[in-house]
């Protein structure tokens, strides 16, 4: 797919470094993703692409009210099957928009600022794309592909997935 410049991704970049940690929640608890091995920072997940080279995998989701979300996440995301298959092939990184619990205000911004670059309409909505900066400390997305719920578990989901790579080595 065509690459993304996107400035609205280099102002929440720039402002979600600011901050260390991944937040805390209001009752003073660490904000971490609902399922391991899944990140809650795109500057993380950017920095773990580089190091890897892997693309990294974006999950839209309201964990907490979405019912074909918490279907994809129990039928796919929480089986050791796709964690082993994510593990070598791509960075998970999840964006949650809950409604019963609120996020810190620095990962509702960048969840908020990156379903704007991705014109993310629904839930669940997953996203492949490679992340990259110039000389200038300007990022850019390039859009490997998009999906949502798949049914059928985990291998259709990471065969879709696994032909989106494919067809992005071959462009």
């Amino acid at each position: 797919m065509k690459k993304l410049h996107i400035l609205i991704v280099t102002l929440i970049m720039t402002a979600t470094a600011a901050f260390a940690q991944n937040g805390v929640l209001a009752n003073g608890e660490p904000y971490k993703a609902h399922a391991e091995g899944w990140l809650v920072d795109i500057n993380e997940a950017y920095e773990i692409s580089q190091k890897t080279g892997k693309p990294i995998m974006a999950n839209f989701t309201g964990s907490d009210w979405c019912g074909w979300c918490k279907k994809l996440k129990a039928e796919v995301f929480d089986k050791p099957e796709f964690k082993t298959w994510a593990d070598k092939h791509v960075v998970l990184v999840e964006l949650d928009f809950p409604r019963r619990f609120k996020l810190p205000e620095n990962i509702q911004q960048q969840n908020y600022g990156l379903a704007q670059a991705f014109k993310v309409t629904g839930y669940p909505t997953i996203w492949v794309f490679n992340l990259s900066k110039d000389d200038k400390g300007q990022f850019s997305i390039s859009a490997l592909g998009k999906t949502g719920y798949v049914s059928g578990g985990v291998q259709p989901f990471t065969g879709g997935v696994d032909a989106m790579l494919k067809q992005a080595d071959a462009n």
